[in-house]
């Protein structure tokens, strides 16, 4: 491939004065950061450090000393909103235009990569970037086409598969196929990259590869970038996967300083293919000698954050650090065991309603829990108790069905090889083109190896009337504005006539109601684009709109509590947080505990603990109803793992426990004897169970075991066995059939 030819900019750069206020209020950690030699860095932030001013005041402190122009700076971070804040920031430090700065998210970044050099990419200068929903939908259109069972191969499994595969660095060619199995997966995956470059499309994966590519195989260009960005600053460090790390040390180089930020106790996404190695990587790659701590908190009184540090300390290999604070220690951090899950969320009503009694705004609480799955009793708790709450991470803007059907006309129009856009709008709204007629198209651009577009053109009858529509809505839209396009579409598409139409309907009023302010909200979102990018193209609205699916888009302004998962709740904080489900299996999670390996649920526990300000509760259930039936368990070793001193326990009354109520509860009085023995659960009264503690017993299923536990009597009561071969076991009387030995 021929070079390209790359020409350095002339960049004419004075310099901002210094501004005197810039380190200020920076404590001596931060300030040793921000003023760090040019050379690369490991600042290992814990939660509530204050890293982003950090990250963003070592920026300015960089421009304001000449040390390099705002275009020499590659900042990355991991959320449009993280880097939407890091440009307001720099903005109020310094009197520059941060328009042209490169700062963004990975994807962003090699986006705007790709678009600079799409040919030496081997990419239309129109390329377009498929979302998840997209990909899935490429995904099943292939393999009908390759006769792919999807029972044996499910879509997703091989969505994952090529995912996985392209952020370890690996085209289908390079994956080793040990397996018939797994051989049928890398054919699918060469047939979809044959297929995404042949309609001009990317998926999220394949816009990091592709760059990663081009720089690998373009040595004048990988040289112009690193003799641009003289200074890399990374945001969440322990975030990265493997490709992102390759990224990044092809454009450093070895010259350049690579600033990076992170917490290796805060890395929770191996299954999104974070690897916190990359840490250890990046010490002996890049010969790091500067790694500065940043342990002051400035979110958490003082008990929180030793019960994370006690908590944290039992994982292995880590960088190493300890948490604290100026601020008082606070309140004893909550600790309640409920009798079931229902009792659980009725707890947490009563609570959360004293709360609000003494001042604490609901959205200043969070309800965070392991598993999606356990929302469902604390949801109808607080319906019933008429308690506003928005479960966060719902369905996003972009991603929801009005919005994507509006996107895949423009898509269209911009990019008629778009088969993904094609098969959306086709026949919505519906215009008579059947499931018969879309397979005779697909089986036609198969035989003649073309898009469907070209078949479509050929097709006649009604198709050939969608097609007519696409060309009118181009013709009819060349040199309007953005916003204009979208009005223009949205009308003469037929999608506002559409659901205008279902508005008559009494069932799905509401629905479409939403619908069109959402399309009407579409229109708005044009206008504001334009606006904060000065650009007016319709790739780059679409490409925007690409990238922002799969971020959080914030709800409307009501005081509502926060319902999350632990992994959703990572960057947010609140006055108080209740973390809820603490069962042995649950959180931990027995696939953890089944791979030997708790280090990451350990992390989890910590993110979650470090998420709040003021007050922590911990709460756990004896029994929970899952998969539609009562599950019985001990509470979490994590909670072994806590100082007793820094609990406060609480426990229903003993007398009330089969007819718990949540006005009635106590301190615990025996949370010492469950502190005192590390391996045992909580001890429990047995009123008149006929089972003692240190008999011998045998279940049929589980062997030989000694009764270590008892609670309740008659149908009511279970224990809790310790068997040799199968280990600690709760189980109900009723249908254990124990046999004394």
């Amino acid at each position: 491939m021929k070079q390209p030819t790359v020409c350095l900019p002339v960049i004419v750069w004075d310099n901002p004065p210094m501004n005197p206020t810039l380190l200020s209020g920076l404590n001596p950690e931060q300030r040793a950061a921000v003023e760090l030699p040019a050379r690369s860095a490991l600042i290992l932030a814990g939660a509530g450090s204050g890293k982003t001013r950090v990250l963003t005041t070592r920026i300015a402190y960089l421009i304001s000393t000449g040390q390099v122009s705002p275009q020499g700076i590659l900042a990355v971070t991991f959320t449009n909103k993280a880097a939407k804040e890091m440009v307001t920031r720099l903005s109020a430090m310094l009197p520059i235009n941060t328009r042209g700065m490169w700062i963004g998210t990975f994807h962003g970044l090699c986006n705007r990569m790709l678009r600079a050099h799409y040919r030496e990419a081997n990419l239309p200068q129109t390329f377009q970037i498929l979302d998840s929903g997209d990909q899935l939908s490429a995904i099943k259109r292939l393999m009908k086409a390759m006769n792919v069972d999807d029972e044996k191969y499910p879509p997703r499994e091989l969505q994952n598969f090529i995912g996985s595969n392209k952020e370890q660095g690996l085209r289908a060619s390079e994956v080793e196929a040990y397996d018939p199995y797994t051989r049928r997966k890398v054919e699918v995956f060469a047939e979809y990259d044959a297929q995404c470059q042949r309609e001009g499309v990317v998926d999220f994966s394949e816009l990091l590869l592709r760059c990663y590519e081009l720089l690998l195989r373009n040595q004048q260009l990988r040289e112009h970038y690193q003799e641009r960005f003289k200074h890399i600053l990374v945001d969440e460090f322990q975030d990265t996967n493997p490709l992102q790390y390759r990224w990044l040390k092809l454009l450093a180089g070895q010259n350049n300083a690579l600033f990076a930020v992170g917490d290796d106790d805060q890395s929770i996404y191996a299954f999104r293919g974070a690897n916190v190695g990359n840490m250890q990587e990046l010490l002996r790659d890049f010969h790091v000698e500067s790694v500065i701590k940043l342990e002051q908190n400035y979110r958490s009184h003082g008990n929180i954050l030793e019960a994370a540090n006690a908590l944290i300390q039992h994982n292995r290999n880590r960088l190493g650090k300890n948490l604290w604070t100026d601020a008082d220690k606070g309140e004893q951090i909550r600790v309640y065991e409920a009798g079931t899950d229902v009792d659980e969320a009725a707890f947490i009503v009563d609570e959360i309603r004293q709360l609000n009694r003494e001042g604490v705004r609901l959205s200043e609480i969070a309800l965070l829990y392991r598993s999606n799955a356990q929302s469902r009793v604390l949801e109808h708790s607080l319906v019933s108790a008429g308690l506003s709450y928005r479960v966060y991470g719902g369905l996003r803007f972009f991603e929801r069905q009005e919005i994507k059907h509006a996107l895949a006309y423009l898509r269209l129009m911009e990019n008629t090889d778009d088969d993904n856009a094609l098969l959306r709008i086709i026949n919505f709204p519906t215009r008579g083109i059947g499931a018969r007629s879309i397979e005779q198209l697909q089986e036609a651009a198969k035989i003649n190896n073309t898009t469907l577009w070209d078949a479509a053109a050929r097709a006649g009858g009604k198709v050939t009337a969608f097609v007519g529509l696409i060309e009118s809505l181009r013709s009819g839209t060349q040199n309007l504005p953005l916003p204009e396009i979208m009005e223009h579409v949205l009308q003469h598409s037929g999608l506002i006539a559409h659901y205008e139409t279902e508005k008559t309907s009494v069932t799905k009023r509401r629905e479409a109601e939403e619908r069109l302010e959402n399309l009407n909200e579409l229109i708005s979102a044009t206008t504001l684009f334009v606006y904060e990018n000065e650009d007016d193209s319709l790739t780059a609205f679409l490409t925007h709109a690409s990238l922002k699916s799969g971020e959080h888009q914030a709800g409307d302004s009501e005081d509502a509590l926060h319902l999350m998962t632990v992994h959703a709740a990572k960057g947010l904080e609140f006055h108080t947080v209740f973390i809820t489900g603490l069962e042995e299996s649950l959180f931990p999670h027995q696939n953890s505990i089944d791979n030997g390996d708790l280090d990451e649920e350990r992390r989890l526990m910590y993110v979650a603990i470090t998420r709040a300000r003021r007050r922590l509760y911990l709460t756990f259930a004896q029994s929970r109803m899952l998969h539609g039936q009562t599950h019985y368990g001990t509470a979490s070793s994590f909670l072994r793992e806590l100082p007793e001193e820094l609990l406060h326990w609480i426990t229903p009354r003993v007398s009330a426990r089969k007819t718990f109520h949540t006005s009635s509860y106590e301190t615990n009085s025996y949370a010492k004897a469950f502190a005192a023995s590390p391996a045992a659960p909580i001890p429990h009264v047995s009123p008149d169970s006929i089972w003692r503690i240190g008999q011998r017993v045998f279940h049929q299923k589980f062997g030989e075991g000694v009764v270590t536990d008892t609670e309740g009597g008659g149908s009511d009561g279970r224990v809790q066995v310790n068997f040799k071969r199968a280990g600690s076991k709760w189980l109900a009387l009723e249908y254990a059939k124990l046999t004394a030995v």
